[in-house]
């Protein structure tokens, strides 16, 4: 019987206790981790520099893109770390922390992809009122919104989740600090204090997926008017990219939603694997594929940088 007053550390899921799969573990993870700041770092520079790429689209993929470079860089190093190390200990402080910045992020890049849906239909369905409805000022506060009301979200969760009493030990079931695995250790009487936030997220969530697939059914109609097919391709680069990072957010999320009730310590590295790391890798990829106007900034980009040195 353990007291969450009491406990001053938590001890992760490890990938392998074979030290030479620990270590590839780590390559493995400093690979990706390095890809995904090269990635994200070409795409906000470039958006930064280019004064071609200020424009609200390219103002809400610039903060999607701090949002994924965030939310990988709270799991990944740490457990690159522990693999190092070979240590599964982390502190009580730090599991808070780490709960705090992955629900925060988390939160604000749905509310943040729920307002890039609306800019896109704006820009295909209201084009002439595009510069009315999604001026400087509107897509700040916008964005600010999105940061704020994960910050909120984040906070109180939180603040929930620990201050929960633990019955059941320290050991988690995956390789970071997340609200799920805490809630498996604390007494089961005080599992409805956290549900009442989990309900309205799960509200929260739901209104968004709502809003962004309304926003698409009328995309879609509009782009069915279009007469040409250049006017065809310019929709769809602009949309498809956006429409792909949403339904891998959704994908993921409801990955681990059907295998939640499965125990296996094998397939909870997997799951937690492919929503806090496969996403935000998979990001930067996904924006610039069907995205040339972007492609060619950030060619321009690393060119011009090359010159100089």
């Amino acid at each position: 019987m353990s007291n969450s007053s009491s406990i001053t550390q938590f001890l992760l899921l490890p990938f392998t206790h074979t030290r030479e799969l620990q270590l590839l573990h780590f390559l493995l993870f400093l690979g990706i981790y390095l890809a995904v700041l090269l990635g994200k770092g070409l795409i906000i520079t470039t958006i930064a520099c280019d004064q071609h790429l200020h424009t609200p689209m390219y103002f809400f993929l610039l903060n999607l893109s701090l949002l994924d470079l965030g939310f990988i860089s709270i799991t990944v190093p740490n457990s690159m770390a522990n693999s190092l190390w070979d240590t599964r200990a982390i502190f009580f402080l730090g599991c808070a922390a780490q709960v705090f910045c992955f629900v925060f992020l988390a939160s604000a890049e749905l509310y943040l992809l729920t307002i890039m849906s609306y800019d896109r239909y704006v820009a295909i369905c209201k084009p002439l009122h595009y510069g009315t409805l999604l001026g400087s000022r509107a897509c700040v506060h916008m964005a600010a919104a999105a940061w704020a009301t994960g910050f909120l979200n984040a906070l109180l969760h939180t603040a929930s989740t620990f201050s929960l009493p633990l019955c059941k030990g320290n050991a988690m079931d995956q390789f970071f600090c997340e609200i799920p695995s805490i809630l498996k250790l604390s007494c089961s009487w005080s599992y409805f204090r956290e549900a009442r936030f989990l309900v309205v997220s799960v509200l929260v969530t739901s209104g968004c997926f709502v809003f962004i697939i309304l926003s698409y059914v009328q995309i879609f109609r509009a782009v069915q008017r279009i007469p040409s097919e250049q006017g065809w391709h310019k929709a769809f680069s602009t949309c498809l990219p956006h429409l792909a990072v949403v339904s891998l957010f959704v994908s993921t999320g409801t990955f681990v939603l059907k295998l939640s009730s499965i125990s296996s310590s094998s397939l909870d590295l997997l799951v937690s694997f492919l929503y806090s790391v496969v996403p935000p890798a998979a990001n930067p990829l996904i924006c610039s594929m069907r995205n040339p106007e972007l492609k060619d900034a950030v060619w321009k980009q690393m060119t011009g940088f090359l010159l100089k040195l």
